[in-house]
């Protein structure tokens, strides 16, 4: 890894694979966006790059460096073994690039409060991961041929998807009239047969037609 490449990789900007911080001042929720990315696509974190993606580099860039390992190690379950690449700018300046791959262990997570919480990438943002999405993660690691009963509430679901873009897990809920955990090991089974696909967001995953 060299200052070139830390350059083409701040020039995509932030977004899915890349994140920019100009210093470890919390490592504790920097560690939310290693866990985001190695459960998505992986990518890069990268430490001493102002949120323009100038390579402005960071002073003592060791001791950020010290402060995430740490975090990382500490923080992120199960482990996460990360490629790391510390480059000095000038005797005063360096920039630290944590190189993230998407991970086969997922989902990783952290515990805040003694609760499991996991993260995704989205856009350029690390969100927490739904219920939903935690055990479609999970599941997806098994690599499990899924099985599933073509019923009522499978056709209303689908039928509603021709003649609207999404739907949310309560909006399914209050269609097909079931309890919340049936609509959502419903939701969870199509999404894991490839029947439709699920868009992670803040408030509520959106579930769309697969294209």
């Amino acid at each position: 890894m060299t200052v070139q490449d830390i350059g083409k990789i701040a020039q995509k900007g932030e977004g899915l694979r890349v994140e920019f911080k100009k210093k470890a001042a919390h490592p504790e929720k920097i560690v939310k966006e290693i866990v985001a990315m190695a459960n998505t696509e992986g990518g890069h974190l990268l430490i001493g790059v102002d949120d323009d993606g100038t390579v402005s580099g960071q002073r003592y860039i060791e001791e950020e460096v010290y402060a995430m390992d740490k975090a990382i190690q500490e923080l992120i379950l199960p482990a996460l073994h990360l490629k790391k690449y510390v480059i000095d700018l000038s005797p005063k300046k360096g920039v630290a690039v944590y190189e993230i791959r998407k991970s086969k262990s997922a989902p990783h997570y952290i515990l805040e409060n003694r609760r499991k919480k996991a993260f995704v990438r989205v856009a350029d943002k690390s969100i927490q991961a739904s219920r939903e999405m935690w055990e479609i993660m999970k599941r997806k690691q098994r690599q499990e041929d899924i099985v599933f009963k073509y019923g009522k509430k499978e056709e209303l679901l689908l039928k509603a998807l021709v003649s609207r873009p999404h739907i949310t897990l309560k909006e399914y809920m209050a269609l097909a009239k079931i309890p919340v955990y049936i609509a959502s090991r419903t939701l969870v089974k199509l999404v894991l047969a490839n029947v439709i696909d699920v868009i992670p967001r803040e408030l509520e995953d959106r579930y769309v037609p697969k294209h």
